[in-house]
Order: C-alpha cells, then structure tokens, then sequence
C-alpha cells in the first residue's frame, strides 16, 4: 500500500489551511481567481454538448466543488471526493442534492471497480509524488465506455521550466510537481483508456491577466491545435480526456 510522501503530506496541510482561510472557490483550491475563471472556460469550451443525464460520475480530488456543480448541471449524480475535509465542508455549503460527499484519499480510493460513468480529477496531480497510482484507481473506478477526464501543469512549459531551474540553482525544493503529457498519455494508455485527446491550457499570470483573452481566441485555438509545440512551451497546463476501453 502506498504511503505518503512528505511532499504529499504538506500538501495536504496546506489545501486544508486554504480551506480554513478561505470560502471562495479559487482560495480553497489554492488557485488564483483570474486562474480558475481561465480553467472553467476551457473546460466548459472543450465538454460542448457532453449531456449527462442520469449518469453517475465522481469528481476526485473535488476541492471546493467548483467541477462537481458544473457535472451536476449537466445532468449527472457526482460524488465528490477529497482528502481535505475543510474543503469538503466548504464545498457542501454551495452543492445540491445531485452532490454526495466523501473523505477519502484518491491514492487509495474506497470505490468498487466499474462504478463510475465517468471521473474526473481536476488540480491534484501537482500535489502528488507521482500520477500512476492515481491513473489506475480512476480506470478501474471507470464502467467501460466511460469517461475520464485528468489535467496536470505542463513540465515544458518555459515559464515553468525556468522556475524550476531557478530553484534548483538555489538549491530550493520543488514546491509543485510538474508533468510530462507523453507521460500522462502513457500511463492512460497503460491502463486501456483510449481515444484520448489532448488541450493544451494556455494561463497568463494574473498580473497580466487582461491579455488572456489573446489566448482564448479562435486564432489561438487553432493554432494551439494545429502546432502542438506552441501548446507544450506556452500552456501552463493540460488536460487529456479518453474512455476507458469497451473490449478489455
């Protein structure tokens, strides 16, 4: 069984001490707000017309539940999972009764195989020593057919590495983890998640927040999509989302 890091550990002490600080959605999470208005956007670009109707999905790692309310809009049952319980306690003052509750640790998830019609795990990978414990919970939670939705912080982005060389230059600890979206891809892959698509997620730092829009035009998608190396050296983040595979 998988024990936690002292990396993991703080961690979580620190999404706990947000919770305790903070009742909006972006301090519980840790974000800032300009950054999870550009988060949300994406994610409400990119699931289109994806109607839930009675289905039945979890949103591990729910934070303040900002994912788990946009689920439930859709039509779906959630449960929302996390570890921080002052988040969760946040999290309940603003959900509905589409919304179940639970205090659980997503690298050892208390769910029985083939649960889900979909998960979704939104702003944890960071937080974690590693994602393959997490990417074969979220699979096997996942019925055939079902969705999975994951987003990391893009490890080449130049912003990002540049951070990192400054750290280790100072001899500083990371304070994030970073990922490879090959990687991530991979350990999908490996675990018979397929027709896995790929959205870069291009976030400007909130001091310079009134250019976002300039990342967010139809241009912009484009391009992103048609030069994939724009993505991987300007997009401070990822998301990858496939069905896990019918014929296993």
């Amino acid at each position: 069984m998988k024990t936690h890091s002292n990396f993991e550990k703080k961690w979580k002490e620190r999404f706990e001490g947000y919770a305790n600080q903070a009742d909006d959605d972006a301090g519980i999470a840790g974000w800032s707000p300009t950054g999870l208005d550009a988060r949300l956007r994406k994610f409400n670009y990119i699931w289109g017309n994806n109607k839930l109707v009675n289905s039945f999905w979890l949103d591990a790692g729910c934070g303040a539940g900002t994912y788990s309310r946009f689920i439930t809009h859709q039509g779906a049952n959630v449960i929302g999972l996390d570890y921080s319980l002052p988040s969760l306690q946040k999290a309940m003052l603003k959900g509905s009764e589409s919304i179940s509750w639970c205090v659980a640790d997503i690298n050892k998830l208390p769910i029985k195989q083939d649960s889900f019609d979909g998960v979704i795990c939104f702003g944890v990978t960071q937080a974690l020593e590693d994602s393959e414990t997490i990417i074969q919970g979220l699979s096997k939670a996942t019925k055939p057919g079902g969705q999975i939705w994951i987003d990391a912080l893009n490890g080449k982005c130049l912003p990002h590495s540049w951070g990192k060389f400054i750290r280790r230059l100072k001899k500083r600890p990371m304070h994030l983890r970073y990922e490879s979206h090959k990687n991530l891809l991979n350990l999908l892959k490996k675990n018979n998640i397929v027709n896995i698509r790929l959205h870069w997620l291009p976030i400007l730092p909130s001091r310079w927040n009134r250019f976002q829009w300039m990342v967010e035009t139809s241009f912009s998608k484009w391009l992103f999509r048609t030069i994939p190396f724009l993505g991987l050296l300007f997009s401070h983040a990822f998301i990858l989302c496939g069905e896990r595979a019918k014929d296993e």
